[in-house]
């Protein structure tokens, strides 16, 4: 059994100046490959996890938990987002042989800046860094890697890099089935002993920094026999052709944007002391925890998912670098209860069919998504509309994030106030759960790469299901289908409604798509048009 999450159904006109910039642009591209490369003009080579660092102090710190739990890996969640960050400076900080980061978008904003300083500290004092990034966010950004490059100890390579450096737009002209089709993997690894995997990438956003919206994610710090495999994927996309060193790039090297980029960091790292995360991370025992014993972890058998990185390269259709069979399984193997966790979610025909089958032999199906005012991709929200109605017609659960709700009460799951749903969890029959990097769209079924771990614990599972029994109607707005006593000719029997719980009272929100905006409503309109599912 697979799930579609969403085909392709033909393209559209363009009107004749629109048609006339496409053309220039095509000669543009033609006329500038002589700024293309190829990845076989460079020489190539490999390195791998460090496999000697039981000498650590994470080794030594963790090698008396790990040696009492028979094989079973430990894991920490971490739903608070400046707790997420701390976490990672924390474990910089105590790296005493090496440092593996992949991630999707690292931002040079003040997290990014700020993790970037510590990393260079880290490096000064010996530890090799490994920096793998996909391309997508490296956009007028190769002076800054030139700065990083130049340290002995620092190695960053980018994961299906644009080809075109300079006028990236034309990628999308004359390459856009390659460089659509992204690296989405996040992980963390310090010293082959501890990793940090989940749905969050580099930048205030994603760690409670940002003056505006902010995302609730969930990361679990991991420690056990599932970091090995999280190290093993790592150097399997490290090592793979897909990649291009830094260096490789005709990167500029002005002496002055090196010395201000290195004053910039030194500027960051001076006032961390005065910021919350500094005074967080004064506060953080987490090390000392690890190394005490005193974590309070769960533990039980886990194994990561991952696609493999020929996926970007592969037809849709064929699933043999995929995750999504023995993500197929899981949901086939439900019994009982399924709760998804997606913030963009668009579940396709084959999708929807499943989930109804599910309900119809008993099973208790729960979606949590972000509401179309909460999300930042309404187009997304335009492609899950389309199976929104069939979906509570059959009995699936529907709950929508909205935009600003408070969950200050429940700080220790999925996000704060003031966020954006942005967490990726998956739990199975209150046995399993599954976090990691993959929505269920068809951006992430069919064109990127993802990673979860999957952790085989009833008492993580069960925290989760009743974080959804208690909290979840507090923060969320339940989407039901109302049946309209008199309806006009040729329109619906039933509408949407939004119920909101507050002060204990539920209220019923009269608005269709609550609280979004004009423009939101246009452009999630304009997506339920177009055929463009796969592309969300």
């Amino acid at each position: 059994m697979s799930i579609d999450f969403g085909t392709d159904h033909g393209g559209g006109r363009k009107r004749h100046n629109q048609l006339k910039r496409v053309f220039l642009g095509v000669l543009m591209g033609i006329a500038l490959a002589g700024c293309t490369y190829s990845s076989s003009e460079y020489q190539r080579f490999e390195t791998n996890a460090l496999r000697d660092t039981g000498d650590t102090r994470l080794g030594q710190g963790v090698a008396p938990l790990v040696s009492d739990e028979l094989g079973n890996s430990g894991f920490v969640p971490l739903a608070n987002g400046l707790d997420a960050f701390v976490a990672r400076l924390a474990l910089v900080e105590v790296a005493d042989k090496s440092i593996d980061v992949q991630y999707y978008l690292f931002h040079d904003d003040s997290t990014g800046r700020l993790l970037t300083a510590y990393l260079l500290r880290a490096a000064n004092r010996g530890v090799r860094v490994r920096v793998l990034l996909d391309d997508m966010d490296m956009g007028g950004r190769d002076a800054g890697l030139s700065a990083i490059v130049q340290h002995p100890n620092v190695q960053v390579r980018l994961f299906n890099p644009f080809p075109i450096r300079g006028m990236r737009f034309l990628n999308f002209i004359t390459h856009f089935g390659t460089v659509t089709r992204r690296m989405h993997n996040k992980s963390f690894t310090v010293d082959n002993q501890v990793t940090i995997v989940g749905g969050r990438n580099i930048g205030d956003e994603y760690f409670d920094a940002a003056q505006g919206v902010n995302f609730g994610d969930m990361d679990l710090l991991s420690i056990g026999p599932v970091v090995r495999q999280v190290s093993d994927a790592f150097d399997e996309y490290w090592n793979s052709d897909l990649t291009l060193p830094a260096s490789s790039f005709d990167l500029p090297s002005d002496p002055e944007f090196i010395t201000r980029s290195k004053a910039l960091l030194n500027k960051e790292l001076a006032s961390l002391s005065e910021s919350a995360y500094g005074r967080r991370l004064e506060e953080s025992k987490l090390v000392e925890k690890l190394e005490a014993g005193s974590l309070d972890v769960f533990w039980a058998p886990a194994d990561l998912f991952y696609d493999r990185p020929d996926k970007v390269r592969s037809e849709p259709g064929d699933r043999t670098s995929h995750l999504g069979p023995e993500l197929s399984d899981l949901f086939a193997s439900v019994e009982n209860d399924l709760f998804l966790v997606s913030p963009y979610f668009v579940p396709g025909k084959q999708g929807t069919a499943l989930l109804k089958s599910l309900v119809e032999r008993g099973c208790r199906v729960t979606v949590l998504t972000n509401s179309l005012a909460a999300t930042d991709v309404p187009a997304v929200h335009g492609g899950y509309a389309r199976y929104r109605t069939e979906l509570l017609e059959s009995g699936v659960e529907i709950y929508e994030m909205p935009p600003t709700k408070n969950t200050a009460s429940h700080p220790n799951r999925l996000g704060t106030s003031q966020a954006s749903l942005h967490a990726k969890t998956m739990v199975f029959d209150q046995k399993r759960v599954m976090v990691g990097s993959m929505n269920l769209d068809p951006r992430s079924n069919l064109l990127n790469t993802e990673m979860g771990i999957l952790v085989e614990s009833s008492e993580m599972a069960g925290a989760v299901s009743d974080w959804r029994e208690h909290a979840l109607p507090e923060i969320a707005w339940r989407v039901e289908l109302e049946r309209v006593e008199d309806p006009a000719p040729f329109s619906s029997q039933q509408r949407l409604r939004w119920i909101s719980l507050e002060d204990g009272q539920l209220i019923r929100l009269e608005q269709h798509e609550p609280e979004a905006g004009f423009w939101d409503r246009v452009q999630a309109a304009i997506s339920r048009l177009l055929p463009i599912e796969r592309q969300l």
